[in-house]
């Protein structure tokens, strides 16, 4: 993998974690048809080193995933335009990985991932929601091989 370029803003791993959980959506590329890349921007969760997603059954999305299970997942934390510096103050997060679906329990898991983050005063509705509706839905992990966080402050 590249080494930043600015490496005078690289986060630490804790930085750059931080921001993977506390982002509210995440932006995922794959490779896409016809050989150009396809970016979607998507809710995920971050959780034990690895981030989740849910998808249709079928779509772009997952036909990129299925063809190739190298992706790059990207996430922009808190931003402040600067306007009279002409910059911008800014913290981002680009993981590359191995994108993976998942089947049972670990399935699950990852489905309650995403309902905590998003529904945390559902919890036990969102559980019914998972149990029932989860056959319909394709849940993806992205196993992390390689992540950098920048940010400007």
């Amino acid at each position: 993998m590249r080494e930043m370029r600015r490496n005078d803003r690289q986060m630490t791993k804790t930085e750059a974690e931080e921001v993977l959980q506390n982002g509210e959506y995440g932006v995922l590329a794959v490779f896409g048809d016809e050989g150009y890349p396809y970016t979607v921007p998507l809710s995920y969760a971050y959780e034990n080193g690895a981030i989740y997603f849910h998808s249709a059954m079928e779509g772009h999305k997952i036909d990129g995933v299925r063809a190739h299970s190298k992706v790059s997942f990207s996430v922009v934390g808190d931003t402040e335009v600067l306007p009279g510096k002409f910059s911008t103050n800014f913290e981002s997060v680009i993981a590359f990985g191995q994108a993976v679906e998942l089947e049972g329990e670990e399935k699950l898991v990852a489905l309650m991932a995403l309902i905590r983050k998003y529904s945390p005063d559902f919890l036990e509705k969102g559980e019914k929601y998972a149990n029932h509706s989860g056959k319909d839905t394709i849940v993806v992990k992205i196993a992390i091989d390689h992540m950098t966080g920048k940010a400007r402050r």
